[in-house]
């Protein structure tokens, strides 16, 4: 019979989902008002014209390849506003195509995946996002895939046309916690998070991003400028793994990407 929970599991537990520790770093008001009067400005500013110029491109962009060059344009200009460089570890990782797993923790996740993933790619996305002028225009015209967590029946032609695409070539990135951490730490998998991997027979490639929740967390706008990190592992096969193993491959998944997160990667083939 299972078990429940001792404190001391538990405690050990959350304990391995925090983020790693790092140097204390003081962001007091100047910090906050060069976030709030210039940098936050900056990349509304950035969104509102580059969403804008790349609206008449997409009636005619059949491969992406355009609205893809406006999106990448867009995180080069934030990046490189927030002073906040990002090391890149593990890019002779990536494989095409591939299920790119990725931990979310800040709104600048994507900005820093667009701006130092050297390939086009896609973005599963929540369906709310379609909710917000402009972005949620481009996101559409785009082809990335939208997921409706609240109704999944809707979102059956995206993800049909986002199998294709894995088929033919074009890596998919993925957030597996299905949102944002409240609060730093790993969140768990969604259930069938890596469906798309098996059915595609692809592999599928462990991302970290370090920083990013101390950088921007949920629920505010203060941008807390500091070095970041990118730490990509070895690609995890899905052959002739079936939706029956789609919970152990999940758990694989996991584990990899908090040893990732941590700095201890196994390097899990």
């Amino acid at each position: 019979m299972p078990t429940s929970e001792t404190s001391e599991q538990k405690e050990v537990r959350e304990e391995l989902s925090s983020p790693p520790a790092a140097p204390v770093r003081k962001h007091g008001w100047p910090s906050r008002l060069r976030s709030y009067f210039i940098l936050d400005p900056l990349i509304f500013f950035y969104t509102f014209i580059m969403g804008s110029l790349s609206l008449p491109f997409g009636f005619f962009d059949s491969d992406g390849r355009i609205l893809h060059g406006f999106a990448r344009t867009w995180s080069r200009l934030i990046m490189g506003t927030i002073f906040s460089p990002v090391q890149v570890s593990g890019l002779e990782n990536l494989s095409r195509p591939s299920v790119i797993a990725v931990n979310h923790a800040s709104a600048l996740d994507i900005p820093i995946l667009y701006a130092n993933l050297p390939f086009q790619f896609r973005i599963a996305f929540k369906s709310e996002l379609l909710a917000y002028p402009i972005v949620g225009w481009h996101l559409k015209r785009s082809g990335q895939v939208c997921i409706d967590q609240q109704n999944p029946s809707r979102s059956i032609g995206s993800i049909r046309s986002a199998l294709k695409s894995l088929k033919a070539g074009m890596p998919l990135v993925i957030f597996p916690e299905g949102g944002r951490t409240p609060d730093g730490k790993l969140l768990p998998f969604l259930p069938g998070a890596l469906f798309l991997a098996i059915k595609a027979q692809v592999d599928i490639v462990p991302v970290a991003l370090v920083g990013t929740y101390d950088l921007l967390p949920m629920n505010t706008y203060h941008i807390k400028c500091q070095p970041l990190e990118m730490r990509i592992g070895k690609p995890i096969s899905t052959d002739g793994l079936g939706l029956r193993d789609t919970e152990s491959l999940s758990g694989k998944v996991q584990k990899e990407l908090r040893d990732l997160y941590f700095g201890q990667s196994s390097g899990v083939a």
